[in-house]
């Protein structure tokens, strides 16, 4: 019998679906893509939701910008408007405003996209912020996953652009004060900055180009590169599979959760439409930037009381803190013939240099002090880990500092107090509130850690008081199950990590340094109770009282 006989026939599919289906399959390989990312496991934990609302929010922006880029035409050619908003009727404006305009009053359904467009954005910079901190607190930055911290990083920052760039489309006189800021700002640098600012403007602000070239950075630019990064943060994810909070069963070697498809991608896709749901629903109710109230841009006016949107906020703030002297030094000065605006400058490119260098090289810093270059997927509790915690607040309180002193002039209106009052205050917090947050945030971290440790060798409180034959009182403990117990005694708690000599027997200023940081990591651990801790603990005679009052029923 020949080899030809003997071999099973080819697959014939019985539709024309799935004639089409393999015809493609044995071209380009998707079965095997699909099997193999079908069988990804995913933990399921609430935290994680995040990501996927950033990943959502994102495809909601796609879906309402292709829709508003039918309509919006960026020319800032000067027109007459003509549209159906009667308090501008006849006003002078780009044409940019006035098909903004138009597609608020005139398109069908415009300007419920225009809201669905502009709430999916600060959601989108929400949620990747929110991301970001979770990866940051519970660590998941670290190896093998730094790079994949630095590209959420590089998203976060094309978030903020692709922000900043729609928002300033319209033309209107509030996005024009924003772009003011940033001419100031450009202007600010020394030598170079007037001729940048010519450039990008086309000629002195506000120019006639500026708003044809942010729309081209807008729906082409900047969203190929958060697809992109998005890409391959997801790419990442697979490859080096996906991190779990600890538990029974869990470590380093393993996923417990569901598998992507059919559980996970259900859920994902139920979720989905949960949080297209809700954009829809603020988009519906809840105006946000009505344009036709501010009017057309005019340089010459500055309306009160307006502030950027919140992922952009900080660098205002900074703004409105920086002083224009310090003592008798005057922050402006003349040098080689050139002015240093150091008032503009500082405060507009220092803070945010220092947020996001911090952010870049930390996942390298902490493996630095720590001498850990170890794999981990099994995620830190906050609390766990208190330095690391304590410095992601001080940064967080500093962002907020910032933050809120772009409203400082909203503060002191609404609270009826002085604005010089609000700035010196917002001032102060500026350096001394990331102090304040980091020790407390620290003290509170590891005031946690040892509760965790008293109930894991004691027992919850219950508060029921018992009086033993021999006459002493103690306080009955609830046993814990060995899930709860697990949690908190299951962790790596890193120890002080002194100098350590080179090969030639010098201890080297920079291990030098590296020691004196470990000890400020780590000099006040909390080492977690080890099991001859819990067996001693749970054999110094209180179970018997504790089974006893377990089996006690009520009688009446």
């Amino acid at each position: 019998m020949s080899a030809a006989s003997t071999a099973e026939p080819a697959f014939v599919a019985k539709t024309k679906t799935g004639r089409i289906t393999d015809f493609v399959d044995s071209r380009v390989g998707g079965s095997g893509i699909l099997r193999e990312f079908g069988r990804k496991v995913f933990p399921d934990h609430w935290s994680f939701m995040f990501g996927e609302v950033a990943l959502y929010s994102f495809v909601i922006l796609l879906l309402s910008g292709t829709f508003l880029t039918f309509f919006f035409d960026p020319s800032m050619a000067e027109t007459h408007y003509d549209g159906s908003y009667v308090p501008l009727k006849g006003v002078e404006m780009s044409v940019a405003y006035s098909s903004s305009l138009n597609i608020s009053f005139d398109v069908r359904g415009g300007l419920f996209m225009r809201q669905v467009h502009h709430w999916a954005a600060l959601l989108f910079v929400a949620s990747v912020a929110v991301h970001m901190l979770r990866v940051f607190f519970t660590g998941a930055f670290r190896r093998p996953r730094e790079m994949n911290w630095v590209v959420g990083c590089v998203l976060l920052i094309l978030a903020m652009a692709a922000g900043f760039t729609g928002y300033s489309l319209p033309d209107d006189l509030l996005s024009g004060n924003g772009l003011r800021i940033i001419d100031g700002v450009i202007k600010s640098i020394p030598v170079i900055g007037t001729y940048i600012s010519f450039f990008l403007f086309g000629g002195e602000f506000p120019g006639t180009a500026i708003i044809s070239r942010l729309y081209m950075l807008h729906i082409l630019l900047v969203p190929a590169l958060i697809l992109l990064m998005i890409v391959m943060h997801l790419f990442m994810v697979v490859v080096h599979k996906h991190t779990q909070y600890p538990g029974p069963g869990r470590n380093d070697n393993n996923v417990v959760g569901y598998p992507l498809g059919p559980v996970y991608a259900a859920k994902a896709g139920g979720f989905f439409f949960i949080v297209f749901g809700v954009i829809a629903l603020m988009a519906a109710f809840f105006t946000i930037n009505p344009i036709w109230n501010y009017g057309p841009y005019d340089p010459s006016p500055v309306s009160a009381g307006t502030q950027p949107d919140w992922y952009i906020g900080f660098v205002d703030g900074a703004l409105r803190l920086m002083p224009g002297t310090l003592g008798n030094w005057h922050v402006e000065q003349i040098f080689f013939g050139h002015v240093f605006t150091f008032n503009v400058l500082l405060p507009a490119l220092v803070p945010a240099g220092i947020l996001f260098t911090v952010m870049f090289t930390y996942p390298w810093i902490e493996r630095w002090v720590t001498k850990d270059d170890r794999e981990h997927h099994v995620l830190d509790r906050p609390r766990n880990a208190p330095t690391r915690t304590a410095i992601g607040m001080a940064g967080f309180v500093w962002y907020c500092v910032m933050w809120a002193a772009a409203g400082s002039d909203l503060i002191a209106t609404h609270f009826g107090v002085s604005l010089n009052d609000v700035t010196y205050w917002l001032r102060a917090l500026f350096f001394v509130g990331p102090i304040i947050a980091f020790v407390v945030t620290k003290r509170v971290a590891l005031a946690l850690q040892r509760k965790d440790r008293e109930i894991a060798l004691h027992g919850r409180e219950t508060g029921r008081i018992v009086r033993l034959p021999h006459g002493e009182f103690i306080e009955v403990h609830a046993p814990l199950d060995e899930y709860k117990r697990y949690k908190l005694v299951g962790f790596e708690s890193p120890q002080v990590q002194a100098a350590v000599p080179n090969e030639h027997g010098v201890v080297t200023r920079k291990e030098k340094r590296r020691a004196m940081l470990s000890r400020w990591f780590f000099e006040d651990r909390v080492a977690p109770a080890t099991p001859a801790e819990l067996e001693a603990a749970h054999g110094h005679g209180h179970e018997a009282v504790e089974a006893a009052e377990g089996t006690k029923s009520l009688t009446h």
